[in-house]
């Protein structure tokens, strides 16, 4: 895989922002003086009901009509999802951010809200699931659009660039940590429906001031429109790089499914959200570490070490039998999720025409999610015909796969250069 071009266009940064210097300060000071101190708070606590929503979704339901239902309306909520995002992300390149993000907020939080009344009610399970997947079309996309807005505001610095999405993914990390776990206290504590109520509450109130932040940028001038009808957004690095986030969002699913299988098994079902944690810990002290040092590798090469390293983690799970191996064998992958997701991010970024960036990140995202739907549905009915190990064995075959296809694009330079005039779409 040889490095995709980062000649496209990029907007420059605005008036006063690290990205305008020409000694912008790097790490957390550089990305703190792009948006200010405020933006990262309300990017994080804006997107933490997209860990929030799917398990509070399986605690709520499960408590009421079991896993059977649970598991079916989670899938609906991510199908929507997955399908939403990349409509979310291409009208906030063209009409802004703050005006679609606005109402995204506004419309997801009301329809989280008739979802919990229809699941209390006893509605029936088509109902549901047609309300989850109005959830999931109508999520604001908070991730993939702050990763835009970094890219934006970072201008033409790439060390800068690289530290703000690396930051960026690891709030995503931290949130995937904490999110499970609070949702499981709330349940616990409160009721089962709270952590999808304060997903609602969460994305009304932080979703709507990310929207408002300064930085959100404005709607595209009519010339840049015309120039974004012209300019692709598909090429061979993406479809690439789409693909590979396919297989880590299978890869996911496939430990975790099989982590919640054995805690099943040994009668302990609770202790799966503190096990799967363990990679969310150790992820985010990586991605951390990696925005403090970045290191001078190419983010192709770190692309493919990371897919690799993560990879030869995965097979441990195989030989596991007791939550604490399991937690350990997780933790270890965790070392190679973020700075995994930090390349991909930014190679997306170098991918795709400035004019479109919402839309890729979107796009990228959705890849994720839909690998992590696409193993669920084979992990779940392996686990219970053959065991826990069948849904790690999706786990392992996922990250190899990744991991084979990296080396493939290597060797056949399948990431292509994207042109940096408009062409014909």
């Amino acid at each position: 895989m040889k490095p995709v071009s980062s000649a496209s266009p990029v907007p420059p940064a605005s008036p006063g922002s690290a990205g305008s210097a020409g000694a912008a300060p790097g790490g957390f000071r550089g990305v703190f003086a792009l948006g200010g101190r405020a933006l990262p708070v309300h990017a994080f606590l804006a997107r933490l009901p997209a860990a929030l929503c799917p398990i509070g979704t399986l605690l709520l339901i499960n408590e009421r009509d079991g896993i059977g239902d649970a598991g079916a309306v989670a899938a609906a909520l991510w199908l929507g999802q997955a399908l939403g995002g990349p409509v979310i992300g291409r009208l906030a390149d063209r009409r802004g951010h703050r005006p679609v993000l606005l109402a995204a907020c506004a419309a997801n939080a009301a329809v989280l809200a008739v979802l919990v009344a229809a699941v209390l009610a006893g509605l029936p399970l088509p109902v549901r699931m047609a309300l989850a997947v109005a959830a999931g079309l109508t999520v604001p996309q908070v991730g993939p659009l702050a990763r835009a807005r970094w890219a934006r505001l970072a201008g033409g610095d790439e060390a800068l660039l690289g530290a703000a999405l690396s930051f960026d993914t690891t709030l995503d990390e931290v949130g995937f940590m904490v999110g499970p776990a609070l949702a499981g206290v709330l349940a616990v504590t409160v009721h089962p429906a709270a952590g999808l109520v304060l997903a609602a509450a969460l994305i009304l109130v932080f979703g709507t001031l990310f929207a408002l932040h300064p930085t959100a940028p404005g709607p595209a001038r009519a010339s840049d429109a015309a120039a974004r009808a012209g300019v692709r957004l598909w090429s061979p690095g993406l479809v690439l790089l789409c693909a590979l986030a396919v297989l880590q969002g299978a890869a996911w699913s496939g430990a975790n499914t099989g982590v919640n299988a054995l805690a099943q098994a040994l009668g302990e079902p609770g202790a799966a959200g503190l096990v799967w944690a363990a990679m969310a810990v150790t992820s985010s002290i990586a991605g951390f570490v990696t925005v403090a040092r970045p290191g001078s590798a190419d983010l192709t090469v770190r692309l493919r070490r990371t897919i690799a390293v993560q990879a030869l983690l995965t097979l441990p799970l195989l030989a596991v039998s007791g939550l604490p191996g399991a937690a350990f064998a997780v933790a270890g992958i965790g070392l190679a999720v973020a700075p995994h997701l930090i390349a991909l991010f930014g190679l997306v970024e170098r991918a795709v025409p400035a004019q479109r960036m919402g839309e890729a990140m979107t796009v990228a995202g959705s890849g994720l999610i839909v690998g992590q739907a696409l193993a669920a549905a084979a992990a779940g009915p392996l686990a219970q015909a053959y065991g826990y190990r069948a849904a790690f064995a999706v786990a392992c075959t996922a990250a190899a796969a990744s991991a084979l296809l990296a080396r493939a694009a290597a060797r056949t330079t399948a990431a292509a250069t994207v042109p940096t005039t408009p062409t014909t779409a």
